[in-house]
């Protein structure tokens, strides 16, 4: 089937499967201009009660839509559950979605998405930020003592993730999963994020590991550096 224009579709989706809803948006790659041949379109549906919440994929009108259902309920549950995790999926849809149809209830629900935005994460307690060095020295240290090609190159991946997630969090940042990772990166940071990139693209390309290690050093060192002596957690002390 011809892909037609993404507002056309979602709105031909919405008379098809959801002619009673309270609202809609779309959201997504097509609404921040970011659209490959690859997007999908991403629809929010609000609804009176029912079925709610529940995801769906299907293909029509020449898309691929991925389709979010909720009732005036689930939604805030969701803005909650993904707040605490740092990762606001459901917030930044729904705060930068167009509106598709509004019976009322779309304007309070997207100013709510966009303060909890802009409050940002939860602070890490000192103790998380210890047990992130922990990890991360941990991680470090098997990747500088890895020998092996093929474990090295899961060694970085869990590195990247790790640190990143290190940098975004101390400076209360959102954080992101695959794409939205550098994304997120770079929306706190340009030059940190070109650095973290150029650093591990050059491991990848080349074996050599010493701008990887110097990079994650740096990131450590405003917080007490490398962090393996002296660690404990759970330990109980008995009288």
């Amino acid at each position: 089937m011809r892909k037609i224009a993404p507002m056309e579709a979602a709105h031909q989706f919405l008379t098809k499967y959801f002619p009673e809803c309270e609202g809609a948006l779309l959201a997504g790659s097509v609404v921040r201009g970011e659209a490959t041949k690859t997007s999908d379109l991403d629809i929010i549906i609000f609804i009176k009660n029912g079925t709610a919440p529940y995801r769906e994929s299907l293909v029509d009108f020449g898309w691929a839509i991925e389709v979010f259902v909720h009732d005036l309920k689930s939604y805030k549950h969701y803005f909650k559950s993904d707040c605490q995790r740092a990762r606001p999926s459901l917030p930044k849809m729904v705060s930068e979605g167009i509106i598709l149809k509004d019976e009322g209830i779309i304007d309070s629900i997207k100013q709510e998405a966009t303060e909890l935005l802009e409050k940002g994460p939860e602070e890490w307690t000192l103790e998380t930020i210890n047990t992130k060095r922990y990890f991360i020295t941990d991680a470090l240290h098997d990747f500088i003592g890895s020998s092996n090609r093929a474990e090295e190159i899961f060694i970085a991946n869990t590195l990247a993730e790790l640190v990143s997630e290190f940098v975004l969090r101390t400076n209360r940042k959102w954080i992101g999963t695959s794409k939205w990772v550098v994304r997120a990166l770079k929306n706190y940071d340009v030059q940190c994020a070109d650095e973290f990139v150029e650093a591990f693209d050059h491991f990848y390309k080349t074996g050599d590991k010493h701008n990887v290690i110097q990079f994650v050093d740096n990131i450590l060192e405003p917080f007490g550096g490398q962090l393996f002596q002296g660690y404990s957690a759970g330990k109980t002390t008995e009288r």
